[in-house]
């Protein structure tokens, strides 16, 4: 068998099998947009002990509760305002467990991180086709 044959055959099954992972998050996004319940969050700071970045998001559920909401390391870099701010709170209905921030940067993040793969998996392949 020909190397650049394996070689291909290699590079697209890498870019089929990142595509379902790509195409599903915009999905579910999207799924979460249309069903899901939309709240707004105000933006809290951590407790001084708390050395992590970045602040905490408050947010009311659909029962009223206050309920808080890490949205991690990478909350920064996703578009959440300061300290003070109000941002978007997205959950599906009867989970405010499993809530998301919905700014213009997160939603395509997840996707964006199994498109880019898929794309250098396909175009390495064009390239030893080639």
């Amino acid at each position: 068998m020909n190397a650049q044959t394996v070689l291909l055959a290699l590079c697209t099954g890498l870019g089929f099998g990142f595509l379902p992972a790509a195409v599903r998050a915009p999905a579910t996004a999207a799924a979460l947009w249309a069903r899901g319940r939309r709240v707004t969050g105000r933006v809290t700071a951590r407790a001084a002990a708390d050395r992590r970045r970045g602040g905490l998001v408050v947010f009311p559920d659909h029962l009223g509760r206050g309920l808080v909401l890490d949205p991690g390391p990478l909350g920064p870099f996703c578009g959440m305002p300061p300290v003070g701010g109000s941002v978007a709170v997205v959950y599906a209905r009867k989970r405010p467990t499993r809530a998301g921030l919905w700014t213009s940067r997160h939603p395509p993040a997840p996707s964006f991180g199994s498109f880019l793969p898929a794309t250098v998996a396909f175009g390495a392949g064009l390239v030893t086709a080639g």
